[in-house]
């Protein structure tokens, strides 16, 4: 009797319990009518002004077409006269290089400023971060001006102080006469006001590494790089990952600095980047059909080279 009474009040309280909810089929529409909004958005934003560029690329279309706001198609005659131009390849060579050499500095010292900033004192980490945010204020074309002023060959405060430490006689010494310390300078001023950004957010990143593990680690013996590799690392992976998609796809087409810094009579094929032959090639010579496949071609080079940190991204994604 016992167990018979038993299996009958577990069968009355298994029928109480409440049995898993059915969704219906709008239910899963949800999530997609929240993001439509969104996309309708950014359909309208960017996807006429990209249907519009890829429309000119087929097209002739020069100050003449201008005036008569018409083009005359051309097909892919825009694509053929880039893709054969060697001051193109030359250019996308430098470019990448140049890519490469600033979001690997930029990503490293803006990481290693985040990491000085948790172990200083309080007093010592706000002047920090209100120099930070001071360099991060300054409009592009200020911070060029400046640059411009402390490299100038005749009173430049750069040549002052390097011959005053006796590194060397630098007086009037020419930093923009070759391409190297052209685009050296350049990489410098990027890093300079790309570093705000970077260490802030890593250092935002740094406070969800759980300390006691942090603790436990050295307890045990673990020198700081180990540390870093096993426990602080894992966490800042994901902000690292969009940073460094951030940073390629911004250094990739940079134009203001290079263009402002080394100067309109300075510029050539020799230290072209892609943001400055794009604007040498379609609005400089005013072809803005050849022009616009420079940018579409751009712009699938981009995509190409973030596509690595985005999937990277969609898998800590996934495993989170």
């Amino acid at each position: 009797m016992t167990s018979s009474r038993l299996s009958d009040g577990l069968a009355v309280a298994a029928e109480a319990l409440p049995g898993p909810r059915r969704r219906s089929a709008w239910g899963g529409l949800v999530p997609y009518a929240l993001v439509l909004p969104v996309l309708g958005a950014i359909g309208a934003i960017l996807g006429y002004p990209l249907y519009n560029l890829v429309r000119l690329s087929f097209q002739k279309y020069g100050l003449f077409e201008l005036i008569k706001h018409s083009g005359t198609s051309v097909g892919l005659h825009n694509y053929g006269s880039v893709l054969h131009d060697p001051v193109f390849w030359s250019t996308l060579r430098r470019t990448v290089v140049f890519t490469i050499a600033n979001v690997g500095l930029t990503m490293v010292i803006g990481t290693l400023l985040a990491l000085l900033l948790v172990r200083v004192s309080k007093v010592v980490r706000l002047l920090l971060t209100a120099g930070l945010v001071l360099v991060w204020a300054m409009p592009t074309v200020v911070a060029v001006q400046v640059w411009y002023w402390m490299t100038n060959y005749q009173n430049g405060v750069v040549n002052y102080i390097l011959t005053h430490l006796h590194l060397g006689d630098y007086f009037h010494h020419d930093w923009y006469a070759s391409t190297f310390s052209q685009l050296g300078l350049v990489t410098a001023l990027i890093v300079w006001g790309a570093l705000p950004f970077v260490t802030i957010t890593v250092y935002a990143a740094l406070a969800q590494v759980p300390g006691d593990l942090r603790e436990a680690a050295a307890i045990d013996g673990a020198r700081p790089w180990r540390v870093f590799r096993d426990v602080t690392f894992p966490v800042l992976k994901p902000v690292l990952l969009i940073l460094t998609s951030l940073s390629i796809i911004w250094d990739f087409g940079v134009f203001t600095q290079p263009y402002l810094l080394i100067g309109q009579s300075h510029i050539d094929s020799s230290n072209f980047l892609m943001g400055i032959y794009l604007f040498e090639e379609g609005y400089f010579k005013s072809d803005f059909g050849r022009g616009a496949a420079i940018s579409i071609l751009m712009l699938v080079m981009v995509a190409a080279m973030s596509v690595f940190y985005v999937r990277k991204m969609v898998r800590v994604g996934e495993v989170k």
